[in-house]
């Protein structure tokens, strides 16, 4: 039968709808697993994401190793993070060290307990492994894709914390190569990638500004290259930009 141009919207919004429903089943999951895992440490799910989160910070990481990096990243309340953080020091898992670029400023630091009490905190959210498993290839790396564009959508409305991804790196080029299996360029690495290896979460990712930025996006959401047309249209070429007949460089 065939859906009249009018039901479309309600369509939408019902698949909208569903969506949402299922992402809140899997935190369901997901804070249940947490609360069991953090429960056999004698840990609240909160200080295990406290300890998971310093041992996945950068050294060059300064400021998210803070008390306020800690509750802006967590999404917290200064209050909840403090309390978290006073028992975690109690407990010999972290210590408070003054910074030393700036001695006004108090770093939270793992200890040798608290990076081994870290890495099994970190394997509580494991258990969807096998879930994602069953999916096909394709099919993760569509769910990737559709994860890096809803958390763009949530950090721009400031929802959630900014992470460090792929996507929003200065050093990001979306379809720069031609090759459809690894059509982007990490110019960190200096290596073409595909959509499978994007990251959400990059140590060595440094923000774009804002205008070179939006532009990244633009051509990664839409699927086109650097040149405006579908990566598989291009003639492969090395990564920069376009050289015009007339020798100038082009966007």
């Amino acid at each position: 039968m065939m859906v009249s141009d009018s039901s479309a919207p309600s369509a939408t919004l019902s698949l909208a709808r569903r969506i949402v429903a299922g992402l809140n089943k899997l935190g369901l999951a997901l804070r249940s697993h947490a609360w069991r895992g953090a429960a056999a440490e004698c840990l609240t799910p909160t200080q295990g994401q406290i300890l998971a989160l310093l041992q996945s910070m950068p050294a060059s990481d300064v400021r998210g190793a803070t008390l306020s990096g800690i509750a802006e990243q967590l999404a917290v309340t200064p209050a909840t993070a403090s309390d978290a953080v006073a028992a975690l020091e109690t407990k010999g898992l972290i210590r408070k060290i003054r910074d030393g670029s700036d001695s006004r400023r108090i770093r939270l630091e793992l200890t040798r307990e608290g990076w081994r009490m870290a890495e099994r905190a970190a394997l509580w959210p494991d258990f969807l492994l096998r879930a994602v498993g069953a999916l096909e290839p394709g099919e993760q790396a569509v769910l990737l894709r559709a994860i890096i564009k809803m958390i763009r959508v949530l950090q721009e409305r400031g929802e959630i914390s900014v992470s460090r991804m792929c996507v929003t790196c200065r050093f990001f080029k979306p379809y720069a190569h031609a090759d459809p299996q690894r059509p982007h360029h990490c110019a960190f690495v200096d290596a073409p990638f595909g959509d499978p290896e994007l990251r959400l979460d990059c140590q060595d990712q440094e923000p774009a500004p804002a205008t070179e930025a939006a532009l990244a996006w633009e051509r990664f959401a839409r699927g086109c290259s650097q040149t405006g047309t579908p990566p598989e249209a291009e003639e492969s070429r090395p990564f920069g930009p376009a050289i015009s007949k007339e020798g100038e460089e082009t966007i």
